[in-house]
This record gives C-alpha cells, structure tokens and sequence, in this order.
C-alpha cells in the first residue's frame, strides 16, 4: 500500500472521531460538585454565580444522599425550562434558597 494511502485512511479514521466529537452539546461540559452541607448558604450563593450551574449533594434528614443542579439564572436551564426557587441545607441554615431549571408546563385544553 502506498504512503499516501496510508496517510489518506489515518485522516479519514481521525476524521470520524473529530466530527462527532465537536457535535457535542455544550452541556456535556464539566460541571462542579459541592457538598452544600460544608459551606455556609452565602457561599453556595458565590458557588453557584460565579460558576452558573453547580451539583449541589447533602444527607437528607433520612440519611439518604441527596443532589441537584442548581444555576445561576434561566440562562442556565434549556430553552423549555425555567428557573424554580428550591430551599438546601447548609452549615449555617437549614433551608438555603437556590434556583433549579423546572420544564415549562403548558396547559393542554383539548
């Protein structure tokens, strides 16, 4: 087999890896992860603005694990989402106010 052959295929095979690869969302970007119950309610508040969206994780009373994305503003939901208040734990309150993306429900009048 020829060089340029050769050299033709390997661009072809990396060429089907790129594509899909930058047909990626840009949702399946990393998103950071806290502990609610080791930081105080404005420091979740800091987390949470200054990243935009962040997995916040804490033991329900239950004792099981609990978690959720919460962001900074709608701009953060997808577009059939809105923003709706949550209330989480926190080394100093018990029920920290955050927003979390909620789908939009339309009413079906059928």
């Amino acid at each position: 087999m020829h060089l340029s052959r050769k050299i033709g295929l390997a661009f072809t095979a990396l060429w089907g890896l790129v594509v899909p690869l930058a047909l990626f969302p840009a949702d399946a970007q990393a998103i950071n992860r806290y502990t609610s119950t080791s930081m105080t309610c404005s420091g979740v508040a800091a987390a949470i603005n200054r990243d935009g969206a962040a997995i916040m994780r804490y033991t329900s009373k239950s004792g099981a694990l609990r978690y959720d994305r919460y962001v900074r503003n709608r701009n953060f939901c997808q577009p059939n989402e809105t923003t709706q208040r949550a209330y989480i734990p926190t080394s100093d309150l018990s029920a920290c106010p955050v927003n979390r993306c909620k789908e939009i429900e339309f009413f079906d009048y059928r």
